[in-house]
Formats: C-alpha cells, structure tokens, sequence
C-alpha cells in the first residue's frame, strides 16, 4: 500500500505497509471494536471485561490524539453516553518524508486512465496466421510489460485487452492502445497511411517529419494522435519493424513516459546492453 499526498500540484507517496497500533495493548483492542462499530466506554468495558475507568482513562487519549471522535449521543441507564468510532478507517506510522512520485502527464495520457480505471482497449496482434501475409504475432508478450506500466496507475481493473481480429464495428471508436506493426496488427495497417510516422512498402520505419527512413530491425516509435475512426478518442500505438523494435518502443515509454509530452510522435533504437541478444534498453533517435 502507499501513503499519497498531493502537494502544490504534484502527488507525493511513500510506499507503507498497514501496521497495528503500538500503544497500549487495551487502547489497541479498543481501536479494533470501533473499527467495526461505535460503541460507548461502559459498552466497551462489558466487552473487553476490563475496569469502566480504565477504558475512559484509554479513550481519552485516544480522543486527544485525535484517533477516535464521538459520532453520536444516547440516553443509557440515565445518563448520557457518548458512542465513539474511528476517526479514520486506517491509521500508518510514517517514519521518513514523503517522495515526489511521477504521474502520466495530463494533456498526452489523461483519456486512457480516468479517475483510477483503464479507459482504453489494448489491441494485440492475434497469435493466430492472419492478414494478407498470414503472420502470427510475436508481439504480444511484450505487451505485458505495457500493460504492468499502465496497471500501477490503476485503482480498479477490468478486461481491457482484445486481438486485432476481435476488433468490429463501434470497437473502434473507442480509447485505442495499439501493439505492433501492419504485418500482425490488422488496426495499424488500416491506420498506417494516416500515421505521422508508419511503415513504407518494405516495411521501413519512415517519419514524415524529417524524411528519415529506419531500416533496422530493432527500430520503433510511439505515436500518439486522435483515433481516425472517432477523431473524439485517443490513439497510442506502439510499433516496431520487427518484434525487437516493438520492444524497444514500449521500453522507451516505460522508462521515461514523460517522453512524448510536447509531441505526437517518437522514434527509437533498441540497445542490447549485455550482449545476450536481447534488446533490454532503448534510445531516442527523433
């Protein structure tokens, strides 16, 4: 669990761990009965079979800590009794300051996270031999690790991801996050001629912006646009030339995802740092 707070505009966190109270053991069973109902000292001191003063001695102190707070009044017996709850549901020890923690930027990833839920369809290729090349995607593993990003910003998850071959009619119109290139991904080829930056007739990188073309087969990009089939909706897509590139795309966004704040479109080169033949590091070329 964490602690967040949110400070002049930016949330800071501290990562916690729910702890019991470490005060007196009886104010500790006292905060697990109002944990559960409110109840008053004599009620209390029937319950936990302990002397009527004590529990008040007890419930004092947790007043003045501000830890319990007297949520009604009723006539008991002739008197008067006040009934206590928890001020707070949880209460966390906090033993070090609090971190300014990043979060996606509003103006670039804001529609496919909504208050806390997946607001989006993720589109894999399908594993299956589909499309005019009969191609199975290799892709779609790696969008684990995309979907892992995306979940630590989540409060509340739900099914979000979908094969391209499962994708009709008002599915489109909707928060797209596209994986993979037009070979396996039925969704970039019918967008590819409309993308900023797509792939040529050989399947080469090309971006429109500096007329550059990328022929290596650990080359990507992450483009994000409005949805050419609800120009009300977002699009993400996340590309390579071949799966190596796809790699190194959703590297680069989970490294820094602040990289595309202020533009629509970046392009990568995957590193392979340890030399095990497996693209684990990216860098921006444009």
């Amino acid at each position: 669990m964490y602690v967040a707070k949110e400070l002049n505009g930016k949330m800071h966190v501290l990562p916690a761990i729910e702890i019991e109270y470490t005060g007196a053991p009886l104010a500790g069973k006292i905060l697990h009965i109002l944990s559960k109902n409110p109840a008053y000292p004599k009620e209390l001191a029937r319950v936990l079979k302990e002397n009527e003063q004590k529990i008040y001695y007890h419930i004092r102190n947790l007043e003045k800590q501000k830890l319990i707070r007297v949520v009604k009044k009723e006539e008991r017996g002739g008197a008067l009794a006040k009934f206590y709850s928890l001020s707070k549901p949880a209460f966390v020890l906090r033993f070090d300051e609090l971190k300014e923690a990043k979060k996606i930027p509003k103006n670039e990833f804001e529609p496919f996270i909504e208050e806390g839920k997946m607001n989006a369809k993720i589109v894999i290729g399908s594993p299956d031999p589909h499309g005019p090349e009969r191609a199975r995607s290799r892709d779609a593993h790696y969008a684990i690790d995309l979907g892992l990003f995306f979940g630590t910003f989540l409060v509340e998850s739900r099914p979000s991801v979908h094969l391209d071959t499962e994708m009709k009619g008002e599915d489109f119109k909707d928060n797209l996050i596209v994986v993979g290139g037009p070979v396996i991904n039925k969704i970039t080829a019918m967008i590819n001629e409309k993308m900023p930056v797509r792939f040529d007739k050989k399947k080469n990188i090309f971006s429109s912006r500096t007329r550059r073309t990328y022929r290596s087969d650990d080359t990507g990009f992450v483009l994000n646009m409005k949805n050419p089939f609800d120009n009300k909706k977002k699009l993400l897509l996340v590309a390579g030339k071949r799966y190596s590139g796809t790699r190194a795309a959703i590297i680069a966004l989970m490294k820094n995802f602040e990289v595309l704040k202020g533009k629509k479109s970046i392009v990568v080169q995957g590193i392979d740092k340890d030399y095990d033949g497996i693209v684990d590091d990216a860098e921006i070329l444009e």
